[in-house]
C-alpha cells in the first residue's frame, strides 16, 4: 500500500499533463501512487497518459467513456480507486512543490487530523511571480477543533491544497457533486461541516498556474453561465451545511461569497457592457436577498455599496461604483456627509455608508478627486480630450490653479464649472514618455497641490501615435501613456562598454592604483550619512559646524538618490560612481555614519572619522546576525573596515562598553555626546512638521518608529501595531507619524491617511522627535535620542522573546529598564495613550535612570567639541 495517492484530473490537456505528473513523481515522498483521472479527453491525452503509466509503475490511468462537463466526476473516480490511506487532488495544469506530500503526510500523522490544509499560491506564468492566496489564513501552524473555531476558513474552499484521510471521507460519504461547476465549494462545505479536527500549515503545498490565456472554469468569468454556476454552488453549499445541522455556519459561508466569489465579477465589471451587467445583477440578486443584512456590514464599504445597488436594481450606478473597487480605488462622483458619516451617492442610506474609507478626512495633498475622460481622440500627434472633474468631498478651495501632469511636465489647464458642483476641462496634449496622466489643483493660499489619475472610458480602444500608445488600463480603466525605450546603435554600444568597464572589480582596481600614485588632498573631505541616503545625522551636524567656523575644508557629500534636502551650495557626488571612487581616493578626510565601501582600503594619510548612527539595546558588530555566524570572510572584511577608523564618536560610557569590544575597535574615542543630538538638547527645529505633514492645530502627535527585523527586511513586518484599531480609537485627538526604518518598506493604506502620516523618507528625524508628544517604538535606538526630550514613551514588544533569543539579540532586558510601559497588544498601546500623563509619571524614576545610562554626556555641544578635537587641533598642528 502506498503512503499517499495523488489524483490528477485532466481533460484535453495533453501538453501540460506531464508537468503535473512529474511534479508528483518527483516528490520527496517516494512511496506514493498517481491516478490520472481523464474526463473522456478527445485530444492526445490518452496517449500521453498511457506513456506516463508505462514509464513509472506508480502511475495508473483511468478514463471515463463520456465527458462529465466538470471536475467532480473525475475526482470521485480517483477517490474511489485510491489505494493509499491519504489522498490529494491535483489539476493537470498545476503543480505540487517538491515536499508537499511528505510535509502534509507528516503533519496528518502527527496531529491525527481529518485533513491538513496548506498555503496555495498562484503562479503567474508570464512573470514567474508567486502570489499566496489569503496568506493570513495560513500564517501559523495549528490544529483547529472544527470550523466554528475559525469560520473565516470558509475562504479556503479549495480541494487541491489539502491532504485527506481517505477513511474519513468514505465513512462520511464526502464526494464531489457531478452536475455543477465550483463543486469544490460544495465539497468544502460538507468537509467543514463534519470535520471535528483539522490542521493548518503555513508553507506552500500547491502551485496554481495562471497562464496568460487561461480558459479554466474558475477564470472563464465573462460567461454568464459561469455566474449561474457559482451562485448555484453557493446556494447548494448553504443547503449542505443545514443538512448537517450546521445552519448557524451559513452566514460565515455567505461571508465568503460576498468577500471572494462576488468580487471575482465585480472587479472587472466596469469593462462589461450594460446588457451584461444587467443580466449579471439579475442572476446574483435573488441570492443576495437571502443574505442577512448584518453580513453586508462585515465586507469592505465599496463592495457593500455595489451589493446595495444590485439589490436596488440601479445598474448604471453599479457600473460607476465598481470602478472604485480595484486598486487604485477611484473616488465617488458624489458623496454626502451627515452626522460625522460619509455616504456614497446623494442620499443618506445605511447600505451606502463609506465612512470607513475616510476619503472625506484626508489631508489636502492626499485628497481624492474623480477625473473622468468623457471624450478622447487623436489629433495628429496630439490627444484631445474632455475631462469631467468631480469633487465629492468639497476639498477644493475657493482659489486654485490647475494643470495636467505628464510625468515631469506640467501643462496648465482651465477647468470651468460644470453646473453639478464639478468642473469640465478641454485639454490638448502631446504624449511624451510613459506616464500616468494626472490632473492637479494647487491651492493658492499655501502652494499645496493635490493630484489624481484620469479615468478613461472603460471600453476605449488604444490610441496609437508615433512611438506612443494611449490606453485604458486596469479594471478602473485609468489612462496610461506608453512609450517604448528608443536608443541609437551608438548609445547601445556606449552602454555595453560602460557596463563592461564599470564593474565593482574594475572600480576597485582603479581606486587602488590612484592611492598608490597620488597622495590624498589634506583639506578635501568626503562626507556620507546613512550610506548616502540623505543630509542628516551627525555628519550633517559636523558639516554645519565646519561651515559656521568657515574652516578651509572642501567638503563633498555622497548621495545615493535624493538630492532635494541638501543645501543649495553643497557639492554632491553620486555614491558608487566613478567620481565617487576618485574622491574616496583623493580625500584626506572621511566622515560617515555607517561605513564607506568595506573592501576599499583607506589611502595612506587619510583620516577617517566614524560618527556611527545610534546606541541602544540591540546587538551590533560581531554580535549581530550577519556577523555572529562562524564565517571568516564577512568577519575579516568587517574587521578590516573597522581598522580604517581613526576616531570614533561615543555618545556615552554605556555605548563604549558595548560597542568597542563588539566591533573590535581600539582606536581614538571622542566621548563628547552625539553631534546629531545637539539639536534635540537645544530644541532646534529646522522644519515646521505640523505644516509640512498637514497636521491640524490642537492635535496630539504620536511618533511611531519601529526598527526592522533582520530576517524580514523590506517586508513591512516591523509595523506591528494595528493601525486600523488605533485610527478607530484615537483619530481626532491624535495623529500618528509613521517613521519606518530606512531598510523597511511599508505602504500606508489610503483609508488610514487621515490618521497616519507616512514619514519614512522625511529628511530629519530630529524634527519629528521635537514635534511629537509621545513615542511608540520597540527596540529602535531612537529611544535613546528621545530620552533627551523627557517626553513619554511606550514600547510595543509583542515579539520580545523571538527578537532577543532568535532574531537580532539584545544587551539589555528592555522590560526591566524601559522608561515607559512595555506592552504586547495595540489595545494596551491605546490604553496607555489615554492615560498618558499618569502612565508617564509612574515611570519617572526609571526614565531618569535611563537618561543617566544613555544621555549623561549630551550637553548640546558635541559637534563643536568633535570639530575642536578632530579638525581644529589637527589644523593647528
Amino acid at each position: 500500500m502506498p503512503d499517499c495517492t495523488v489524483v490528477v484530473i485532466t481533460y484535453n490537456d495533453a501538453a501540460r499533463l506531464p508537468r503535473a505528473v512529474r511534479s508528483v513523481l518527483g516528490q520527496s515522498l517516494r512511496d506514493l501512487e498517481v491516478i490520472i483521472a481523464d474526463d473522456a479527453s478527445n485530444d492526445d491525452t490518452a496517449r500521453v497518459a498511457g506513456e506516463l503509466a508505462r514509464t513509472d509503475p506508480r502511475v495508473h490511468y483511468l478514463r471515463r467513456q463520456t465527458n462529465s462537463g466538470g471536475c467532480g466526476a473525475p475526482r470521485n473516480d480517483g477517490l474511489d480507486a485510491a489505494a493509499a490511506p491519504y489522498v490529494m487532488f491535483l489539476d493537470s495544469d498545476d503543480e505540487l512543490p517538491r515536499h508537499a506530500c511528505k510535509s502534509l503526510l507528516g503533519e496528518i500523522e502527527r496531529t491525527g487530523a481529518d485533513f491538513v490544509a496548506g498555503q496555495i499560491s498562484r503562479l503567474h506564468e508570464r512573470s514567474g511571480r508567486l502570489a499566496p492566496y489569503y496568506p493570513s489564513l495560513f500564517a501559523r501552524r495549528r490544529v483547529v477543533a472544527g470550523i466554528r473555531e475559525e469560520p473565516e476558513l470558509f475562504l479556503d474552499s479549495f480541494s487541491t491544497n489539502k491532504l485527506y484521510n481517505v477513511r474519513f471521507l468514505r465513512e462520511n460519504g464526502l464526494r464531489f457533486p457531478e452536475d455543477i461547476h465550483y463543486e469544490d465549494h460544495v465539497f468544502a462545505a460538507g468537509l467543514y461541516a463534519v470535520s471535528r479536527r483539522f490542521a493548518i500549515v503555513p508553507w506552500v503545498v500547491y502551485h496554481w498556474h495562471r497562464a496568460p490565456d487561461d480558459s479554466s472554469i474558475s477564470l472563464n468569468i465573462k460567461e454568464l453561465d459561469n455566474v449561474r454556476h457559482r451562485v448555484a454552488a453557493a446556494r447548494l453549499s448553504d443547503d449542505v451545511l443545514r443538512a448537517h445541522d450546521a445552519g448557524d455556519l451559513v452566514p460565515a459561508r455567505q461571508d465568503r461569497f460576498l468577500r471572494q466569489d462576488l468580487r471575482v465579477y465585480l472587479n472587472p465589471l466596469p469593462r462589461r457592457d450594460r446588457v451584461w451587467v444587467e443580466e449579471f445583477a439579475s442572476i446574483v440578486r435573488p441570492y443576495l436577498e437571502e443574505v442577512p443584512s448584518e453580513a453586508f456590514e462585515r465586507i469592505e464599504p465599496m463592495a457593500r455599496v455595489c451589493c446595495r445597488l444590485i439589490l436596488d436594481d440601479r445598474v448604471d450606478d453599479l457600473m460607476v461604483a465598481a470602478r472604485s473597487l480595484s486598486y487604485p480605488c477611484a473616488a465617488p462622483r458624489v458623496a454626502v456627509r451627515h452626522a460625522g458619516r460619509t455616504y456614497w451617492g446623494t442620499t443618506v442610506t445605511p447600505g451606502m455608508d463609506i465612512t470607513r474609507l475616510r476619503m472625506a478626512e484626508l489631508p489636502y495633498t492626499a485628497a481624492r478627486l474623480r477625473h473622468e475622460v468623457t471624450e478622447i481622440a487623436a489629433d495628429g500627434e496630439r490627444i484631445r480630450m474632455v475631462v469631467h472633474t468631480y469633487d465629492p468631498f468639497g476639498m477644493l478651495p475657493s482659489e486654485w490653479t490647475a494643470f495636467l501632469q505628464l510625468g515631469g511636465e506640467r501643462v496648465p489647464i482651465k477647468p470651468v464649472p460644470s453646473g453639478d458642483g464639478g468642473y469640465v476641462s478641454k485639454i490638448t496634449f502631446t504624449p511624451a514618455d510613459s506616464c500616468d496622466p494626472r490632473i492637479g489643483f494647487t491651492r493658492l493660499s499655501d502652494g499645496r497641490t493635490t493630484t489624481d489619475r484620469l479615468m478613461a472610458p472603460p471600453t476605449m480602444e488604444p490610441i496609437a501615435l508615433r512611438g506612443r500608445t494611449v490606453t485604458a488600463e486596469g479594471n478602473a480603466a485609468y489612462l496610461r501613456v506608453r512609450a517604448p525605450s528608443v536608443t541609437s546603435p551608438l548609445q547601445r554600444i556606449k552602454r555595453r562598454l560602460m557596463r563592461r568597464l564599470s564593474t565593482p572589480a574594475m572600480k576597485l582596481r582603479f581606486y587602488k592604483a590612484v592611492i598608490r600614485l597620488l597622495p590624498p588632498r589634506r583639506n578635501l573631505a568626503l562626507f556620507e550619512a546613512d550610506v548616502g541616503k540623505g543630509y542628516t545625522g551627525s555628519p550633517r551636524a559636523i558639516y554645519e559646524e565646519l561651515r559656521r567656523r568657515n574652516l578651509p575644508i572642501d567638503v563633498v557629500w555622497s548621495v545615493a538618490r535624493d538630492r532635494a534636502n541638501f543645501p543649495g551650495d553643497a557639492r554632491l557626488v553620486r555614491r558608487g560612481g566613478w567620481h565617487y571612487v576618485w574622491l574616496l581616493a583623493r580625500a584626506g578626510i572621511w566622515v560617515d555614519s555607517h561605513g564607506f565601501p568595506l573592501n576599499y582600503p583607506k589611502p595612506p594619510g587619510t583620516r577617517y572619522l566614524q560618527t556611527w548612527h545610534g546606541q541602544g539595546i540591540k546587538s551590533v558588530g560581531f554580535d549581530a546576525p550577519d556577523l555572529r555566524a562562524d564565517f571568516d570572510r564577512p568577519r575579516d572584511e568587517w574587521r578590516a573596515a573597522v581598522a580604517r577608523w581613526d576616531a570614533l564618536i561615543s555618545p556615552s560610557a554605556e555605548f563604549s562598553r558595548i560597542f568597542l569590544p563588539s566591533n573590535g575597535y581600539q582606536g581614538w574615542v571622542l566621548r563628547y555626546g552625539t553631534p546629531r543630538c545637539d539639536a534635540l538638547v537645544r530644541r532646534e527645529t529646522r522644519h515646521d512638521v505640523m505644516e509640512r505633514l498637514e497636521i491640524p492645530p490642537g492635535t496630539k502627535i504620536l511618533l511611531y518608529a519601529p526598527t526592522y527585523r533582520d530576517r524580514a527586511k523590506n517586508s513591512g513586518q516591523s509595523v506591528r501595531a494595528d493601525l486600523e484599531l488605533m485610527a478607530e480609537e484615537l483619530s481626532g485627538e491624535w495623529v500618528l507619524i509613521l517613521r519606518t526604518h530606512p531598510v523597511e518598506r511599508f505602504s500606508t493604506p489610503q483609508h488610514l491617511r487621515h490618521f497616519v502620516r507616512p514619514a519614512g523618507s522625511y529628511p530629519e528625524i530630529n524634527d519629528l522627535i521635537l514635534a511629537s508628544d509621545a513615542l511608540l517604538t520597540d527596540y529602535s535606538s531612537v529611544m535613546c535620542d528621545y530620552a533627551l526630550t523627557g517626553k513619554p514613551m511606550v514600547f510595543l514588544i509583542d515579539d520580545w522573546d523571538e527578537y532577543r533569543l532568535t532574531e537580532r539579540g539584545v544587551y539589555h532586558d528592555l522590560p526591566a529598564i524601559a522608561p515607559g510601559p512595555c506592552v504586547t497588544t495595540t489595545e494596551e498601546v491605546v490604553a496607555a495613550l489615554r492615560e498618558l500623563p499618569a502612565v508617564h509619571a509612574a515611570y519617572a524614576e526609571r526614565y531618569a535612570a535611563f537618561h543617566r545610562l544613555w544621555c549623561a554626556d549630551e550637553r548640546g555641544d558635541a559637534a563643536a567639541r568633535v570639530v575642536d578635537a578632530f579638525f581644529e587641533r589637527r589644523e593647528a598642528s
